[in-house]
């Protein structure tokens, strides 16, 4: 019998047909048979070759393609609007950069111009007018999407605490852009483009949310407000002692939710009970106790202390933490939580992967707006990669992937192989994957899942880092907050 994969002899069949999944991947809406023959065997050559920029570049289509893309912005945009540049076009130009695909704004442009239909002033006009919570809107709708996709997949990760969805915060600031704006020319100082609060959730490998600012000078915790109001019973919060303020705290209890943070110095607190040792983890010895901490009302609320005396200081020099946290001892022991914050660091790890794989914080772009974006537009790759990933672990098995794929890798094949991937078949054949049932998409992961050579993508690992030296002591110049120097720029100009 005829394998599916690589014979197409009628494309009208071809669609009709459930017997493989990936016979929907040759289905093109081509004029002739011929045609579609030769594109179902370019389709397969990549999809031998490259399985998995066939699965990001199909779930693009599906959650993020053009169609959907625009009519998500004209459902989400407050002040900006549609002329003749679509949204969907700068997202495609910007996301070739974030993939590294393209080393600036300026060379994906060159390279598509034809299809923008517009200037390239007006490209980075458009760039710098995307509003703050556009960014944000798109990163939740993707995470929106892709998570059933996950949950279809049974790729997610086992639960950190049973019973809780394990939220994990932190703060993001964006790197020091160049300085290309006239205001910026003069300033001695780094230009601080903007900053973010960045909310991760490790059973699906997926950012669900991001609270931008624009004012690179901006304090953390003047988000909090923001925050507290996406926190949900049955939550559970871990985050670093920023985050340890008794407002903050305090509101994530009244809500029904759960926190586990390390303890600010700052932080009053009254102690009800001493503390008592409850034995050993791999890093140091464990104790507990109870405090309790009030409100601005004067409601005391209660919570668990615990002391974790490190066998080996921190790279701060701390030898001893003190962790804060409303769970229930029946649902974790103090061991337990100590345990939980460690894995606090899943977060960090997932910046430094954006750092290090996508081009995260474009810093040519000046404007807090267009800067904001960009990052934005790489927590939504990374959210893509986890589709990739959750697909692999149903396949190879959650250990496999996690503890042996290497993101260096994957990212690197996926910045290799997309721009010709992209060249040869053509945009609108892709759409083949917004039709696809859930079912069928599902199906159609795990069969190109199947086919990635693991071993392609293995973790090096290395030896223990040496220590850096210590330099010598240099003078250092303090940053500058952008858009205070726009908004200032803006006040003194409109004074006669």
């Amino acid at each position: 019998m005829a394998d599916p994969l690589i014979e197409a002899p009628n494309p009208a069949l071809l669609r009709c047909s459930s017997r493989s999944p990936f016979v929907t991947l040759q289905a093109f809406d081509t004029d002739s048979l011929e045609e579609a023959t030769m594109l179902g065997k370019v389709f397969e050559r990549f999809i031998e070759k490259s399985p998995i920029s066939v699965m990001v570049r199909g779930t693009l289509e599906r959650v993020l393609g053009a169609d959907q893309l625009n009519a998500w912005f004209a459902r989400t945009a407050q002040k900006q609007y549609t002329r003749t540049l679509l949204f969907s076009t700068i997202y495609d130009v910007l996301s070739q950069v974030v993939f590294r695909i393209k080393p600036s704004v300026r060379a994906a442009y060159r390279e598509q111009a034809d299809e923008v239909g517009a200037s390239l002033i007006s490209v980075y006009n458009k760039l710098n007018g995307v509003e703050t919570r556009t960014s944000a809107e798109l990163v939740r709708y993707s995470a929106a999407e892709l998570r059933p996709l996950i949950t279809q997949l049974a790729g997610e990760r086992s639960s950190w605490l049973p019973g809780y969805r394990v939220k994990i915060l932190d703060g993001n600031c964006i790197e020091a852009s160049e300085r290309r704006l006239k205001v910026l020319r003069e300033v001695q100082g780094g230009a601080l483009p903007g900053k973010s609060l960045v909310v991760y959730e490790p059973t699906y490998g997926l950012v669900s949310d991001v609270f931008p600012c624009e004012d690179g000078h901006a304090q953390e915790r003047s988000l909090f407000g923001l925050v507290l109001e996406t926190v949900q019973a049955d939550d559970l919060w871990i985050q670093d002692r920023n985050f340890c303020t008794c407002a903050f705290l305090c509101e994530i209890d009244n809500r029904g939710a759960c926190f586990i943070t390390r303890q600010h110095a700052g932080l009053p607190f009254e102690v009800v009970s001493t503390l008592r040792s409850v034995g050993r983890i791999e890093t140091g010895r464990v104790a507990e106790q109870r405090v309790q901490v009030r409100d601005a009302q004067g409601v005391a609320h209660r919570f668990r202390r615990i002391r974790v005396q490190l066998d080996q200081a921190t790279r701060d020099g701390d030898q001893v933490l003190y962790l804060l946290t409303n769970v229930p001892l029946g649902k974790a022991s103090a061991k337990r939580v100590a345990r939980l914050y460690r894995k606090r660091w899943t977060l960090e790890t997932a910046f430094q992967h954006l750092e290090a794989y996508f081009h995260s914080e474009i810093n040519t772009l000046g404007y807090p707006k267009a800067a904001l974006f960009g990052f934005c537009l790489a927590l939504v790759a990374y959210n893509m990669l986890a589709v990739v990933m959750a697909a692999l672990r149903s396949v190879h098995g959650s250990e496999a992937i996690d503890q042996n794929l290497s993101l260096y890798y994957v990212a690197n094949d996926i910045a290799q192989t997309y721009h010709g991937m992209m060249i040869a078949i053509p945009e609108d054949k892709w759409r083949v994957f917004s039709r696809m049932s859930p079912a069928e998409m599902v199906a159609t992961l795990r069969e190109l899942a199947q086919k990635v050579r693991l071993q392609a993508y293995r973790k090096s690992p290395r030896g223990p880092k040496k220590p850096r030296p210590k330099c010598a002591g240099t003078t250092k110049v303090s940053h500058v907050s952008t858009a205070k120097l726009l908004k200032n720029l803006k006040v003194n100009m409109a004074t006669p």
